[in-house]
């Protein structure tokens, strides 16, 4: 009978009050998991809500970090023993040893097994500079998952064995639209964080102004750069330049089909989401070859790369794309196609089998995906 019981999964990631790519991994995580009659999952928010009026505590400087804290690991102790698999989402530096590390040391003492899902590109970085507080810990975990080989070689290069599961995008709200005339509109779409370097691409933008006056530039993003980026667009003389801040998932989509080039020119980087998304979109992506992008966009195939803070070769492969409109359709053409590698059908059979292997139920669970496999 055991071997019929569904497998409890609990995702420990940041909810989608906190925009980023692993609030948006997770729940898309949570919603292909929903599809699937042998798990049952749930999200335990790193960042909890705060019943009534303690929830004002949570807007003041500092006293919201040691509330939400005290709610997060409480909400751990009371709810992780009913699990079967604990699926803890981890980014790197502080947030990892607020977040992941008190996730697996409570999964631990509860004897559950620990799946750890590493995201960041600056994970070499953590691991160098902090690892007293970092490697013990992961080594704690039972399986160290990333979504690209460059995080699978950084790893190993530490010597922790990590496994590779892409990200997803969902196809059915980023729509391909194949775009016969590129219009001069270009979309930045990263944090306006120090390494993913929206300065760059705005210096870039500055060039191409000068050779196509009418061209525009869409930021979508927030940060602690905010204040910066945008003072560096008014003393570069910039026009055309629109700066929405934040924004939420649901209209992701639209402003992907505004667009004509996609543009990233992040210095450190693991496998973006808003490139995924730009390919599923029928976007022509110009990137630079930071982290693990290499592995996920391949030059003058699926995208055009150059080194990394280099606006002048930004600025040229932007300008060869809307010159030359067979060009920039066969690389969205590519991309799209890359793009289903990235999809829920695509990744579940890697996400149920480590679920499989790490649980005491797996037998059933095993026989449903490779039967659904096989039908597929």
């Amino acid at each position: 009978m055991n071997e019929r019981r569904t497998i409890r999964v609990c995702i420990i990631a940041a909810s989608m009050d906190i925009l980023g790519g692993q609030a948006i991994q997770a729940k898309r995580l949570l919603e292909g998991l929903s599809r699937e009659s042998g798990v049952e999952a749930e999200l335990l928010p790193i960042n909890p809500r705060l019943p009534g009026p303690l929830r004002l505590l949570q807007r003041i400087k500092y006293v919201r970090t040691v509330v939400t804290s005290i709610a997060y690991i409480a909400s751990l102790l009371v709810r992780l023993p009913r699990f079967d698999v604990v699926h803890v989402f981890s980014a790197s530096y502080f947030s990892f040893v607020l977040a992941p590390a008190p996730a697996v040391l409570i999964a631990k003492l509860y004897g559950k097994p620990v799946l750890l899902n590493y995201h960041s590109g600056e994970a070499e970085d953590h691991l160098r500079r902090w690892p007293r507080t970092s490697l013990p810990m992961i080594r704690l975990a039972d399986r160290v998952v990333v979504p690209s080989d460059y995080l699978v070689s950084v790893f190993a290069n530490f010597g922790i064995k990590a496994e590779r599961v892409l990200n997803t995008v969902d196809l059915a709200r980023f729509r391909f639209r194949e775009r016969n005339e590129l219009s001069p509109v270009l979309l930045s779409n990263r944090n306006l964080e120090r390494h993913y370097n929206v300065e760059c691409t705005l210096r870039a933008f500055a060039i191409i102004q000068q050779r196509i006056p009418d061209a525009r530039l869409i930021v979508a993003g927030d940060g602690s750069e905010r204040n910066r980026i945008r003072a560096l667009a008014v003393s570069l003389g910039l026009k055309n330049v629109e700066f929405l801040g934040a924004v939420a998932p649901e209209h992701m989509p639209a402003l992907y089909d505004r667009a004509g080039v996609f543009v990233n020119a992040s210095d450190i980087d693991n496998q973006p989401l808003s490139i995924i998304e730009a390919f599923a979109s029928g976007l022509p992506v110009v990137t630079t070859n930071a982290g693990g992008i290499p592995d996920m966009v391949t030059d003058r195939e699926t995208g055009l790369m150059v080194d990394r803070n280099d606006p002048e070769a930004i600025a040229e492969q932007v300008i060869q794309l809307l010159s030359d409109n067979v060009l920039a359709l066969r690389l969205a053409s590519r991309a799209g196609e890359a793009s289903h590698k990235y999809t829920w059908a695509a990744v579940r059979r890697d996400w149920l089998r480590l679920y499989c292997a790490l649980s005491r139920h797996e037998i059933a669970l095993i026989d449903r995906v490779e039967s659904s496999s096989a039908r597929t």
